[in-house]
């Protein structure tokens, strides 16, 4: 008896903290630490497979946002693990050794349910790819092969380069990102120099309808809107789009409040499916496991929408079931009070 896709993350699904190969042999009748190995050397998953189990979840819109950015699973701890580079980690607020991965997602609007649709393993040294090049290849590939309605694009300020928005552009798509607070930009149609963008001053028609600028490396009379969004008392965000004719900030509001879906899917995959526990050396064992973890939350994800609850109650929920079996019927019976 050989293990499969199905029982590996069928393991992650169940497994609660400890999701390591070792652990998975321990617990199972039929399946050693070695036959387990060998299945993940062998196989060979890819994020088209994510898309083959999720297309017939989505519920997609007209008005369509698709959301970018990346996220690093920490291997701090590991010494030779294949894919691992030193990189900056948002939740760490500095850098660390880790995994990075790509992600996109899909968000529907109007309901606000979001999918994970596609993803790439962040790898330069061994496909010479940037996260740029990424975004590129997984936009190109929702459009042509996927075919999925989009509107908008969302992206963090990491990815809000002229290369990656005019590509947007050219692909007859929307983009809203925030920008750096120390981008060079124009507001007086080339009467004074460049300034950074905090420096801009900002009179109340500005604040609400947003203001026209020139950001500068840009071809010559290229235009987008600048909004100033605050965030919070310590925090303001300067949000850009190509939408010129967008007039209300309460509506880029809105569409960057969307753009925080992708960190919910972050936080989700991270705490439930165990996808920066693997602590295997080799590359494609790592490759799998991380689509298995996105198999898992897919399938984790649609079973809380149809029970109406989150991912976690579902998770918790096979903690419940033991304990209800374990007061019913005790492996183990308390004699001594």
């Amino acid at each position: 008896m050989k293990p499969t896709r199905l029982d590996y993350c069928q393991y992650l699904l169940v497994a609660q903290t400890n999701y390591t190969l070792t652990n998975y042999a321990d617990h199972h009748n039929f399946f050693s630490h070695d036959a387990l190995n060998r299945y993940l050397r062998r196989d060979k998953l890819t994020a088209r497979l994510v898309w083959e189990k999720v297309r017939d979840q989505v519920t997609l819109s007209p008005s369509g946002y698709i959301v970018f950015d990346d996220t690093i699973l920490d291997k701090n701890t590991s010494h030779k693990i294949d894919l691992v580079r030193r990189q900056y980690s948002g939740n760490a607020h500095g850098i660390i050794k880790g995994i990075g991965v790509v992600n996109c997602v899909y968000v529907h609007p109007e309901t606000e349910q979001f999918w994970i649709i596609d993803y790439r393993v962040f790898d330069p040294d061994g496909d010479g790819k940037t996260k740029l090049d990424h975004v590129r290849e997984m936009l190109i590939s929702l459009i042509a092969d996927k075919q999925i309605s989009v509107r908008t694009v969302l992206m963090d300020t990491w990815y809000a380069t002229k290369s990656l928005m005019l590509f947007i552009e050219s692909q007859n798509k929307i983009y809203v990102c925030p920008i750096k607070s120390n981008r060079l930009v124009d507001d007086s149609c080339a009467t004074r120099p460049y300034r950074y963008v905090s420096d801009l001053d900002w009179s109340q028609d500005d604040l609400d309808a947003g203001k026209l600028i020139k950001m500068n490396t840009f071809p010559k009379h290229h235009k987008v809107k600048l909004f100033r969004v605050v965030v919070s008392p310590h925090r303001t965000d300067f949000v850009v789009t190509n939408d010129i004719a967008q007039q209300s900030l309460q509506d880029i509001q809105k569409v960057c409040a969307l753009r925080w879906k992708i960190e919910q899917f972050h936080q989700e995959i991270k705490q439930t499916t165990g996808i920066e526990a693997c602590q295997c050396r080799s590359a494609r064992i790592q490759r799998n496991h991380i689509a298995c973890a996105v198999l898992v939350w897919i399938r984790m994800t649609n079973i809380a929408r149809k029970i109406q609850q989150t991912i976690y109650r579902v998770k918790q929920g096979l903690l419940d079931d033991y304990l209800c079996q374990q007061l019913k019927n005790p492996s183990h019976l308390m004699k001594i009070a």
